[in-house]
């Protein structure tokens, strides 16, 4: 497989979209979400639970926290201690497949993505209000790690929260662009600059692009890039020259450490939807529900501009 390994050489270079979705596709995400997903109960009146998935023995549940006014404290995916104990060991779950070395065949082993992906729509109180922008979460297991060599190649989770609808992130086809093989035309959608002042400077395009999900801008002065060792990153990302997710990775043995850690989230200057963003990145472990949560919190309302 390719990989970033002309990163140092491109960090000084920071770097009408297509949504139309078939059908089809809306159906077949709407299955998925059928087969893998369900409504989780309720809980108290501030903290509620949206959908679950299975995870390993357990499961992983998107959840909030709710101001009386109903705007948020906190969104986030909770992973169950049963979950973590027995997480998939197999690279690849096989969603993501190509052809890549043009023989006729598909090798699992070498021509899948290596990761686990779930999709886990957020509590219906911040998915249907229109001054909260983020709608669903995409939870990515990676158990070995994943681009570049020597930096992200250790089992971590990638939880990412969508403002773009499921079924327009999930047209991103698989191909041969780029280092996580994508279609080609979706590569250079994903490509597009953001207007600018809609990006904190730290974050470059590093052709990150990978299918169903986007694009992700990389934090290149992160202690990560600085020689220390991957605890957590935060990363933006984006396609067709808006910004369609915030996402914390966070590694499984940082979360085997029980953490209560919170992050300030370096903000972009501007956004392009009025609602409200958070301020702070989260990863903790609660003993009483016996569970790890990967949440965004300080929440504050933004004017587009």
């Amino acid at each position: 497989m390719r990989d970033w390994s002309t990163l140092k050489q491109r960090l000084s270079n920071p770097q009408a979209t297509r949504w139309g979705v078939a059908s089809a596709l809306t159906a077949a995400v709407a299955l998925l979400l059928t087969a893998s997903g369900s409504a989780a109960p309720g809980a108290a009146p501030d903290h509620v639970l949206g959908w679950r998935v299975g995870l390993g023995n357990g499961e992983a549940t998107s959840f909030a926290e709710l101001q009386e006014t109903g705007a948020p404290r906190a969104i986030g995916i909770q992973i169950s201690a049963d979950a973590l104990a027995s997480l998939p060991s197999d690279p690849s779950d096989g969603h993501h497949c190509v052809d890549r070395d043009g023989d006729g065949l598909t090798a699992h082993a070498v021509e899948c993505i290596h990761t686990h992906e779930f999709v886990i729509p957020l509590p219906d109180a911040v998915s249907r209000r229109a001054d909260i922008p983020f709608k669903w979460a995409l939870l990515n297991w990676n158990a070995h790690g994943h681009i570049p060599p020597g930096v992200y190649d250790v089992p971590h989770f990638d939880v990412h929260f969508y403002m773009a609808p499921i079924a327009d992130i999930f047209a991103i086809r698989d191909g041969l662009c780029g280092p996580e093989f994508v279609d080609c035309d979706d590569f250079a959608v994903a490509k597009m600059p953001l207007r600018e002042g809609l990006m904190h400077p730290d974050f470059k395009d590093v052709d990150a692009v990978v299918p169903a999900m986007g694009n992700h801008l990389i934090d290149v002065s992160g202690p990560e890039f600085q020689g220390e060792p991957f605890t957590r990153s935060w990363i933006y990302g984006v396609y067709g020259g808006r910004v369609i997710f915030y996402e914390e990775m966070v590694t499984l043995a940082f979360l085997r450490s029980r953490p209560d850690s919170c992050s300030a989230i370096k903000a972009t200057p501007a956004v392009a939807s009025s609602g409200f963003y958070p301020t702070q990145s989260c990863v903790r472990y609660d003993a009483g529900a016996n569970v790890y949560a990967v949440s965004m919190e300080g929440f504050v309302y933004r004017e587009a501009s």
